[in-house]
C-alpha cells in the first residue's frame, strides 16, 4: 500500500513538473516571438530608409530615432520632458482614483442618487474628452492644472460607472449575512463589497493609467511648454519627425512600464490571498 501511494505521488509530481516544464517553454517562446516580430518591424523599418523605399525625411528610421535619443539624453531635454509629462499623469491618476472610488461609493450607498445620477454619468462619458481641452483652457488657463484636469477628464466618468457596476455585483448572500448579523452600511461596505471588489479595483487602474497618460497628452498639445505632448506639437510644426517619433516611442514605454506596476500590485495581490475566500 505505501509503495502505491509512493508511486501515485512519484506520477503526480511528474505531471506537475512536466506542466510547469510545458508552461515555462510556452512562455518563452511567446516572449521569443514577440521580440522577433518586433526585430522584424525594425528591420524592414530601416531597410525601407536606406533602399530609399520611403522618405526618411517624413517616415524617419530606427537609426535617426536612435541618434535624436541619445542627442535628447545629452542636453539633458529627455528627463525635462519625460519627467514633466510622467509626473502630470501621476497627479492625473492619483486624484482620478480617489474622486472616482468617492463617486462611486456614494453611488451604491444611496440608490437614489444613483437612479438620478446615471443618465448624467452616461453622457458624460460619451462625449469627445479632447473637445472639452478649450474649454479648460478659458476655465483655468494654460500649464499644470488644465493639463492635470484633462489626465482626470479622459477616465472619470467611465471609471466611476465601472466601479460602480463591480461594487453591485457583489454576491447579495454576503451582504445578506451582514444585515442578519446587525451590520450597517459601512460595515457591509468595508467588510464585504470594498474587498470583493479589489480585483475590479485594479482592473480598472490598469486602463485608468493608460487613460490619464493619453488625456495629460491632449493637455500638453494645448496648454503646455514642456512635456512629450509638446514635444510631439513642436517637432510637427517645424518638421522634425525624428522627435515626433522618438517621442512618440517614449510614450509607448512610458505606458507599458506604468501598466506593468499596477499588473504587479494586482499579481501581489492574487499571491497575497492565496485562494483564499470570504
Amino acid at each position: 500500500m505505501n509503495t502505491q501511494t509512493t508511486n501515485t505521488k512519484k506520477q503526480t509530481l511528474t505531471s506537475q513538473e512536466l506542466f510547469l516544464r510545458r508552461h515555462r517553454i510556452r512562455h518563452r517562446s511567446i516572449t521569443a516571438c514577440r521580440f522577433l516580430i518586433l526585430f522584424v518591424f525594425l528591420f524592414i523599418w530601416e531597410l525601407s530608409a536606406q533602399m530609399k523605399w520611403i522618405d526618411s525625411f517624413f517616415f524617419s528610421s530606427p537609426s535617426l530615432v536612435l541618434k535624436c535619443f541619445l542627442d535628447m539624453l545629452y542636453d539633458l531635454s529627455f528627463f525635462t520632458h519625460t519627467g514633466v509629462t510622467l509626473l502630470e499623469t501621476l497627479i492625473s491618476f492619483v486624484i482620478l482614483f480617489f474622486i472616482c472610488m468617492a463617486v462611486a461609493t456614494l453611488l451604491w450607498v444611496s440608490p437614489l442618487l444613483s437612479e438620478i445620477m446615471e443618465p448624467y454619468l452616461v453622457i458624460l462619458n460619451s462625449l469627445p474628452k479632447s473637445a472639452l481641452a478649450p474649454l479648460f483652457i478659458v476655465w483655468l488657463g494654460t500649464g499644470l492644472k488644465t493639463i492635470v484636469v484633462a489626465g482626470i477628464s479622459v477616465a472619470l466618468f467611465g471609471s466611476i460607472i465601472s466601479l460602480y457596476t463591480g461594487f453591485m455585483q457583489v454576491d447579495a448572500e454576503k451582504l445578506k449575512l451582514i444585515r442578519t448579523l446587525g451590520g450597517n452600511k459601512k460595515d457591509a461596505f468595508i467588510k464585504v463589497v470594498l474587498p470583493a471588489s479589489i480585483p475590479v479595483i485594479l482592473s480598472n487602474m490598469k486602463v485608468n493609467i493608460g487613460l490619464a497618460l493619453v488625456g495629460v497628452i491632449i493637455g500638453e498639445f494645448l496648454a503646455a511648454r514642456r512635456g512629450l505632448g509638446y514635444l510631439i506639437i513642436y517637432g510637427s510644426q517645424v518638421f522634425q519627425l525624428n522627435m515626433v517619433i522618438t517621442s512618440i516611442i517614449i510614450l509607448c514605454f512610458i505606458a507599458v512600464g506604468l501598466y506593468q506596476i499596477i499588473q504587479f500590485l494586482e499579481h501581489m495581490y492574487k499571491k497575497s490571498r492565496g485562494g483564499r475566500h470570504f
